[in-house]
């Protein structure tokens, strides 16, 4: 396919971004970004909040409903409270628990998956309904597909696939630990995926990325990436883009969703699904969050399509979400 090579945004390394760098233990080309786009005060307040962002859990509801989990939770000493809207089961940890999360009896029976709050957000954008066949392109370690399992309430056939065998290995035992029934799980390459003459209803594209929007768990991400990671990460993008739009139906919904910042990974390859393979931008809209960047060769109707969330404003990690329909 065309255009699979990105060019980055010339975007200058001033003294002012060498500063803010300096001071918040940033890489000085992430940090000029910042400031481009979000001006200063703003790229200060953002730079302040990235690495308090609230864990989240999201309650199975395959096993069990919210409200009695909740109470057995605060019982053990857990601060919770409902987010993000319109996750109905998502909830943020205001606490350091006496025990751990992740080693509570209710965790290890599937009750709930802890999960980053942004991240429950595009099996929700995506939809799925009951008896679809459904696509997660890159599915390890299985948040996301165990919620999309959730909202096709077990019913149905989600095919969840990833590369890495390590990481496959934690997406079964995910699964099966969350009792999902649905799911045929396989450990392969998306972009082998036109080879297999399979059809989906609806796509989940969760890709691989620079993950800008981590640094709350995984602080190295401020520095361990360089611009060079970021065009290679856009080039697999497209390249991913170009696989799972052959195996969706016509008609059928893709969403694509990151945990970084770049536009190079964002709204430039929601661009590149919409000129090179037709797609159309339908907007999400959750009532929340901010509208996609404005970028030079990006249309206004992309980004304004487009959602992004900032730990600043919205309690979560950088996260980008963009939902699309291949044409009849």
């Amino acid at each position: 396919m065309a255009g699979r090579n990105v060019k980055p945004l010339k975007i200058e390394v001033d003294r002012r971004a060498e500063k803010l760098a300096e001071r918040f233990g940033y890489a000085p080309y992430m940090v000029a970004r910042y400031l481009h786009f979000l001006g200063k005060e703003e790229t200060i307040e953002l730079l302040k909040a990235a690495d308090e962002v609230p864990r989240g859990l999201r309650v199975n509801t395959l096993l069990v409903e919210p409200e009695p989990l909740v109470r057995r939770l605060e019982e053990r000493g857990f601060e919770l409270e409902r987010w993000p809207p319109p996750v109905e089961e998502g909830y943020v940890i205001l606490n350091d628990p006496p025990i751990s999360p992740g080693a509570t009896l209710e965790h290890i029976m599937g009750y709930y998956v802890l999960q980053d709050p942004a991240s429950m957000l595009p099996p929700v954008v995506l939809n799925p309904e009951p008896g679809e066949r459904i696509l997660d392109a890159c599915a390890a370690p299985g948040g996301k597909a165990t919620h999309v399992a959730q909202l096709m309430e077990n019913e149905g056939t989600l095919v969840a696939i990833d590369v890495d065998p390590d990481r496959t290995r934690s997406l079964k035992s995910n699964l099966a630990r969350c009792h999902v029934r649905c799911a045929v799980v396989l450990r392969m390459n998306a972009l082998d995926l036109p080879e297999t003459g399979w059809r989906f209803d609806r796509v989940l594209l969760d890709a691989p990325c620079t993950g800008e929007g981590v640094v709350h768990k995984d602080p190295s991400r401020k520095t361990s990436r360089t611009l060079e990671d970021v065009m290679e990460c856009a080039s697999l993008q497209r390249r991913l883009i170009d696989a799972v739009v052959e195996v969706l139906k016509p008609g059928g919904v893709l969403v694509y969703s990151t945990c970084t910042f770049s536009p190079e990974e964002n709204e430039m390859i929601v661009q590149y699904a919409v000129e090179e393979h037709g797609f159309e931008i339908e907007p999400v809209d959750l009532g929340w969050g901010d509208r996609g960047l404005e970028v030079p060769g990006v249309d206004e109707e992309v980004s304004e399509a487009c959602l992004r969330l900032y730990p600043h404003k919205h309690r979560t990690g950088m996260f980008f979400i963009a939902r699309l329909r291949k044409p009849e």
